[in-house]
């Protein structure tokens, strides 16, 4: 080895070294000022964050204050995706994000397409060093005031546009400029000499049309390249820089002073910097207008909103722009227009097309007193409603706001993307100086040119940019199909997570029923003087008119409807999930499950047989006592929305297990179980054991999902792996829930569950096209194939490789576009319960008594083994197993309440 050759290895060597310390060796700090109680960084944006590390104080205020001093789509947005915080960045302009970190932690912040970072560093109030956890997200304003969704869309279109316009100019210039170089070049090497004039090949006369390409064509390239590097981070553009200004460079100095180089070496390649320069911008430019679909379901949901509104002031129509109606307006809506606020409906009738907000395609019929939502359509009649939310307050605001958000967050599979890029380009650069001193040392002559042509071909064929693209890309797409099917997810960790459930815990009223139960029947027992079924249903109405619970006002409202007035009471108290009791009429009247009466020491049995009767019949009995004897039972029912049985079919061949969670009685609960095809269920449930009984199913092993509507549901939905709320529930519900409905139907679960598969499934494609693609691309770059078969990549083959590798990624995100949700199957393909123990005893029977088998708790719904049950009873309906000397306990307490077919063998 000669001394040269020992100069280049130590010198590589070095530079290696001094690159890790460079990219990762300790940071500045940005400076923080405390300015009105609140502490304010200004971040310059220019090719990277300065700073890029920002050290915060606990529990005081941050604005963070972005100064982007660029255009381009890179850097458009900045997003902190443990947060949940994104915001728009126009060129050119300061724009402030206000966050409130209330926990110790640090967090990182990235731009919108994943290739440029920073980080959050939040110190605890009293010094130590920084633990775990979580920063309360905020708002993001320009300092010069928050812009609408529609403004702020507007501008992201604007800036898209002028970049699509610079590029195609540059991809024109480079174009023009390199073509006569590469003919000239490529004539020469395939048909000799004297197919090409001498003037064309002078080196002179390249570096004359190469050089505008280098510095008009590249430079949106090298400006952010080298600031990157300024910023002791890099990119794909500092890969591209680096390798076509050590191309450009060698180029010259062999056109200005050949004399300094060895004549075999005196080879320029002017030629590849236009090719790959122009290669570059042109696949950038096919990104640009591949990538300006992917926000299509934000500027859909925006394109949705009225324009105007007419409304009733001072006796009088007037047409006036939607944001200036305001809460309490009367607003007359005429067929065929859009409905421009939230409001309720005061007079008129008609049917409202809601399908672009709820994904449902069949109009819903509204009449004096129902909600109707901004941004749908009516179709037939006149509406005459009063304005309750306008603006940032209304539904499709929300919608938007949840969009946004979820597109500002990160799913876990990102993670691996992060690590790896955090490191892959300070390797790339690595990986291509360890080539130059390889091929210099050991490679064959003319070395230098075999060594230069690797590195080169190195840097110009990692592709950062799909690694980073990879996974933010399919989230927004995917949630904005989602949106557009009536589906909101909050965060991609809820997208990714719903592909892997295994287990949906459905409650009962008001997601598999309709939520609106109506009074069937009144029966009076003997044992309290005057007490009919008028006089009950009246003192019993009296009660329950102060309570909200649905049961509840379907008694008041059956009460009305007989034309019966019921009673004023006093002393109204609520038992949670068991009941109310209060004095009407001189009387102690309680009203609510048999539970209810048991703690209180009225004995329930006149009154079992007629509640076991209607709870066969799928109703929910409502125990009645009158000055502490029993009174009667009342029945109410619930209808089963149109498509429960449906979306309950679609997620067993989803290999999905549906679970019914609710507090109302076991036969009740069996009786509606039975008609969607539920097989498990959990009855009898309080409120504050829902929780626990998700616990118990995770403990399983399981990926659970919650769907549910009420204030009840909310710490289940939030136990859940994944919460579904329904979006016609409480505000509390959806608040709590990684996904909501807004539709009410349970088809919004299965399309959840098949959004979620088909997205991650283009993630794994972007990702695998990434890996695979750096994984293959870079060893044959740096020569791999050179020692077997003399084959080595041309720079000008790499940058095209770059450029299709960024695409592929690019396009196969944008065919989840084309994802639309399957239909329901068939209701004829339906099983109903009984259909399902059908099956379930014929493949008992084919197993024999000696197959493996388990068996259900009947009063929890867990799978035990019979042979290893703790507690076992024999009943006329065959042996019971339970789960644990509680359930069984609980069964001897009340045995008719507990259906026996629930414990039979399960194959």
């Amino acid at each position: 080895m000669s001394l040269a050759d020992v100069i280049v290895v130590v010198a590589a060597a070095g530079l290696i070294a001094l690159l890790g310390w460079y990219f990762f060796g300790p940071r500045k700090f940005g400076t923080v000022r405390v300015e009105e109680g609140v502490q304010r960084v200004d971040v310059t944006v220019r090719g990277g964050y300065s700073p890029n590390l920002v050290k915060v104080r606990q529990g005081m205020p941050v604005d963070l204050v972005f100064d982007r001093q660029e255009a381009g789509e890179c850097t458009s947005r900045v997003v902190f995706p443990d947060l949940k915080v994104g915001a728009g960045l126009p060129a050119h302009t300061r724009t402030t994000v206000r966050l409130s970190p209330d926990r110790p932690g640090t967090y990182g912040f990235a731009c919108g397409m994943n290739m440029i970072h920073g980080t959050l560093v939040v110190e605890p109030a009293e010094g130590g060093a920084p633990e775990p956890g979580t920063v309360r997200g905020g708002e993001a304003a320009p300092s010069a005031g928050e812009p609408s969704a529609e403004d702020a869309e507007a501008a992201d279109i604007a800036e898209r546009q002028a970049e699509i316009k610079d590029l195609t100019r540059r991809v024109v210039v480079g174009a023009v400029f390199t073509a006569p170089v590469l003919f000239a070049v490529m004539a020469h090497e395939l048909f000799g000499a004297d197919w090409v004039p001498g003037w064309m090949l002078n080196h002179w006369f390249q570096l004359a049309l190469i050089t505008p390409v280098m510095l008009y064509t590249g430079w949106p390239v090298h400006l952010i390249g080298w600031l990157a590097l300024r910023h002791r981070s890099a990119d794909m553009n500092s890969l591209i820089t680096l390798g076509t200004s050590a191309a450009y460079g060698f180029s010259l100095l062999v056109t200005l002073a050949p004399g300094l180089l060895p004549e075999d070496v005196r080879e320029v390649y002017f030629e590849a910097v236009g090719v790959i320069l122009t290669l570059i911008l042109l696949g950038r430019l096919l990104e640009a207008r591949a990538k300006a679909g992917t926000g299509e379901a934000i500027r859909a949901l925006i394109g949705l909103q009225a324009r105007t509104a007419r409304v009733l002031r001072d006796g009088a129509e007037t047409e006036i722009p939607v944001d200036e109606v305001v809460v309490g307006d009367e607003v007359v809506i005429r067929p065929g227009e859009k409905i421009p606020v939230d409001a309720e409906v005061l007079s008129g009738s008609s049917a409202v097309d809601e399908s672009m907000v709820t994904g449902e395609p069949m109009p819903v019929t509204k009449h004096a007193g129902d909600v109707v939502i901004g941004a749908t359509v009516n179709t037939t009649g006149s509406l005459r409603v009063r304005a309750a939310k306008v603006g940032a307050d209304t539904m499709l605001a929300q919608i938007i706001r949840l969009v946004q958000r979820a597109q500002a967050s990160k799913a876990p599979i990102q993670r691996l993307a992060d690590v790896i890029s955090a490191y892959f380009v300070p390797a790339v650069i690595g990986i291509a100086i360890a080539t130059f001193a390889l091929w210099y040392t050991v490679g064959p002559a003319p070395a230098l040119t075999l060594a230069l042509v690797s590195a080169v071909a190195v840097l110009i064929i990692a592709c950062p940019c799909a690694l980073g693209l990879a996974t933010p890309l399919s989230v927004m797409v995917g949630t904005g199909k989602g949106a557009q099917a009536g589906i909101l997810i909050r965060s991609a960790e809820a997208l990714e997570t719903a592909h892997k459930l295994d287990t949906v815990v459905l409650d009962k009223t008001g997601t598999v029923t309709v939520g609106k139960p109506v009074l069937t029947d009144v029966r009076p027992v003997d044992g309290v003087d005057g007490v009919d079924g008028a006089e009950l249903l009246r003192l019993v109405a009296a009660v329950e008119t102060d309570s909200e619970h649905p049961l509840a006002q379907a008694v008041a409202s059956g009460a009305r409807d007989r034309g019966l007035l019921p009673p004023t009471a006093t002393g109204f108290d609520s038992v949670t999930g068991k009941g109310v009791h209060a004095t009407a009429d001189g009387h102690t009247v309680m009203v609510g499950t048999a539970r209810l009466l048991h703690d209180t020491g009225i004995d329930t049995t006149p009154l079992d047989a007629v509640a076991a009767g209607l709870a066969a019949e799928g109703k929910t009995p409502v125990l009645a006592a009158v000055d502490g004897r029993p009174a009667g039972v009342l029945a109410v029912a619930d209808t089963v929305k149109d498509d429960s049985a449906q979306a309950i079919a679609a997620l067993r061949q989803l290999d999905t297990e549906v679970v019914m969670l609710t507090g109302d009685n076991a036969r009740t609960a069996t009786a509606i179980a039975a008609s969607v095809g539920i097989p498990r269920v959990l009855a009898e449930v309080l409120p504050e054991h829902k929780t626990d009984e998700i616990r118990r199913l995770q403990a399983e092993g399981r990926t659970v999902a919650m769907v549910g509507d009420g204030i009840n549901d909310a710490p289940a939905l939030a136990q859940s792996d994944v919460g579904l709320a329904i979006g016609t529930g409480t505000d509390v519900a959806i608040e709590s829930a990684d996904i909501t409905l807004i539709s009410g139907s349970l088809s919004g679960v299965v399309t959840a569950i098949r959004l979620s598969k088909a997205t991650m499934r283009n993630i794994k494609q972007n990702l695998f096209f990434a890996l695979v693609y750096n994984a293959v691309g870079i060893p044959l770059a740096a020569g791999a194939l050179y020692p077997l078969w003399g084959i080595r990549l041309s720079p000008i083959i790499a940058a095209v490789a770059m450029a299709l590798s960024s695409l592929s990624v690019v396009t196969n995100a944008s065919r989840l576009r084309r994802w639309h949700p399957a239909p329901l199957p068939d209701a004829a393909d339906t099983q109903t319960l009984a259909e399902v123990e059908t099956a379930t005893d014929s493949t008992r029977r084919e197993d024999g008594p000696d197959g493996h088998q388990t068996a259900l708790d009947p009063v929890c719904g867990m799978e035990v083994d019979p042979t290893t049950a703790p507690e076992h009873r024999d009943t006329s309906a065959g042996p019971l197993h339970f789960c644990s000397t509680e359930c069984a306990a609980a069964y001897d307490a009340a045995p008719d309440r507990y259906v026996p077919s629930a414990g039979r063998r399960r194959p």
